[in-house]
């Protein structure tokens, strides 16, 4: 029998790629509110409280308020904004962390899909600093270039006219009084006793992102080959559906580049380690709209029903 399936900001950009990925699926019953009603508060609720699932594609507040308004005990909420992914009474929508992640949210009512740049930040340090490579100490700096997909309609729109400022025709940083609303969760989740600094920039490009994270031998305890850290990324990830960990070094990228949209419009991520035992530069390549957002979304779904996780992502 189908689950019934409600999505809470079904036309923002996260709410229309579920959508898409639900389009040939007959294990779900989409419940859809009419386009003139998605803002009132006592239709939200009843549609709310008639499905099993519920996805919340909404600003941090309104998000809040729909948690707010689950009544039905059985009524399980995967949430894809801001707002709870450092609450620990939710689980951690990041399956490939650990046994103990994937069981809380196989077994959790609430789950916090991650951030697309945290996505690609955690991915490293989080098992670097689990098998004692990166201390927790470490000055952790990343940088990282996304696709302008993420920046909301206003931003797509223009981005996407034909008379757009010339300014966005290069890439542009922003963040830069460094209090990306990101950065809690990165250094929650990973563990790192330092707020990381991060960088982030937007491109003239529709979607995909690399997270890339510097290394520095001389602060760090001990010296490791690109090789050692490849190894302990594949350990860690070594039978995922979704994160492949490339070889070490140039060989990974023949032509010598690394593009930012190369996974675009697919659930996965790839894992770089380029540079030298002095310095290194590692990359998470995923699709900020995929593996940072809507991807991520449903494969929750699809570990909360119990079911193959690679369901309508491959």
């Amino acid at each position: 029998m189908a689950v019934k399936v409600y999505i809470d900001g079904q036309e923002g950009t996260t709410g229309l790629k579920i959508l898409e990925r639900f389009e040939n699926r007959t294990d779900i019953e989409l419940l859809k509110i009419d386009e003139d009603k998605r803002k009132d508060t006592e239709e939200r609720r009843k549609f709310i409280n008639s499905a099993d699932f519920v996805f919340l594609c909404l600003p941090d507040a309104a998000a809040r308020e729909a948690v707010s308004l689950a009544e039905n005990d059985h009524v399980r909420i995967i949430d894809a904004s801001t707002a709870h992914r450092t609450d620990p009474e939710w689980a951690y929508g990041f399956p490939e962390l650990s046994p103990e992640h994937r069981e809380k949210i196989k077994s959790s009512k609430r789950v916090a899909v991650p951030g697309c740049y945290a996505s690609g930040f955690i991915s490293i340090v989080y098992p670097l600093i689990k098998c004692g490579i990166l201390p927790t100490w470490y000055p952790v700096f990343a940088y990282a270039t996304s696709g302008y997909s993420g920046a909301g309609k206003k931003a797509i729109a223009l981005y996407e006219s034909e008379d757009k400022p010339k300014a966005l025709l290069s890439p542009r940083q922003y963040a830069l009084e460094m209090n990306h609303k990101h950065l809690p969760e990165m250094q929650k989740i990973t563990g790192l006793a330092y707020k990381p600094m991060f960088n982030p920039i937007v491109d003239n490009y529709y979607s995909g992102m690399v997270v890339s994270i510097p290394l520095q031998a001389r602060i760090m305890e001990k010296k490791y080959t690109p090789e050692d850290v490849r190894q302990a990324l594949y350990n860690h990830y070594k039978g995922s559906n979704f994160i492949e960990v490339k070889e070490a070094g140039a060989a990974s990228t023949p032509d010598g580049f690394l593009c930012s949209n190369g996974l675009s419009g697919t659930n996965k991520m790839e894992l770089y380690v380029f540079g030298n035992s002095d310095q290194m530069l590692l990359c998470s390549r995923l699709d900020n709209l995929g593996k940072g957002a809507s991807g991520a979304a449903v494969q929750c779904l699809n570990i909360m029903m119990g079911i193959d996780e690679t369901t309508g992502l491959l």
